[in-house]
């Protein structure tokens, strides 16, 4: 090999060196410990509630092995007294990118608005952050192994989530499920008014006739006639899912619930 071409060579690697160090630390981000002190929060009445999820998303951008710390707007906001916690004066003016540098994070996402479809939450919430002049707290974490974070990437697919919660529902009160192919079921938690907000939140009952199920998935609409509670597992673990419509069920059944709905 000649001297020149060892030079030239010797180059590239060079350059290659410098460019690994400058875009390392963009394309790799560790999320902070933002739960590590989460304590125990209870929240009552919440059916119809609006609330919003921010995401600061994290992980290795190169094996795509991404994660996000969720962050919740519920108890805030004012909710007090209009249970709205993201109000659109707020909401709107979110810039998810200057979020994502604000953070030092790979990217940011704004999940919401939403309507809790749940009577009553008990979650541990830790550290509160400002989401340009919209306060949130830190909820849970995200395995976005694989997944985009675009309208539709989770669609009736199975998520894991990392989080300690209860969600509960009332005896009396209707609730929406998706059964999945092996019979698994699944309870709507949230109502989605951010690619649909037209949707009609009176008329979930019959909101079957107008998803695009895949083969082996069905609807039904539910008036309880016990009190329904849905939990993760032991060590935190849960799963959710979502409709077409933007809607979020929770899985139930076995560890997941106190009973199967």
């Amino acid at each position: 090999m000649s001297r020149n071409i060892k030079w030239a060579l010797g180059i590239v690697v060079a350059l290659i060196v410098v460019a690994a160090i400058v875009l390392y630390p963009k394309l790799v981000v560790t999320l902070p410990k933002d739960g590590a002190e989460a304590k125990l929060n209870t929240f009552k009445g919440t059916y119809g509630g609006r609330y919003t999820e921010m995401f600061l998303i994290g992980g290795n951008a190169i094996t795509k092995a991404l994660e996000a710390n969720v962050y919740n707007t519920w108890g805030l906001n004012g909710s007090d007294t209009t249970r709205d916690s993201s109000p659109p004066g707020l909401l709107d003016k979110i810039d998810v990118k200057e979020i994502a540098k604000q953070y030092h994070m790979l990217a940011s996402f704004k999940n919401g608005a939403r309507l809790w479809t749940l009577d009553w939450i008990e979650v541990e919430m830790g550290k509160e952050l400002d989401f340009g002049g919209m306060k949130a707290r830190w909820v849970n974490w995200l395995d976005l192994k694989g997944l985009s974070t675009e309208p539709g990437a989770a669609n009736y697919r199975n998520i894991t989530v990392t989080r300690h919660t209860r969600f509960g529902f009332n005896k009396g009160t209707r609730i929406s499920v998706l059964d999945d192919p092996d019979g698994n079921p699944w309870v709507m938690k949230s109502f989605s008014l951010i690619t649909f907000p037209d949707q009609n939140f009176a008329e979930i009952a019959t909101l079957g006739s107008r998803l695009k199920l895949p083969s082996g998935w069905k609807f039904r609409s539910v008036v309880l006639e016990q009190d329904l509670i849905l939990t993760p597992e032991k060590n935190g673990t849960a799963h959710i899912t979502q409709d077409d419509f933007g809607n979020t069920y929770d899985r139930a059944g076995g560890p997941y619930s106190n009973f199967k709905p």
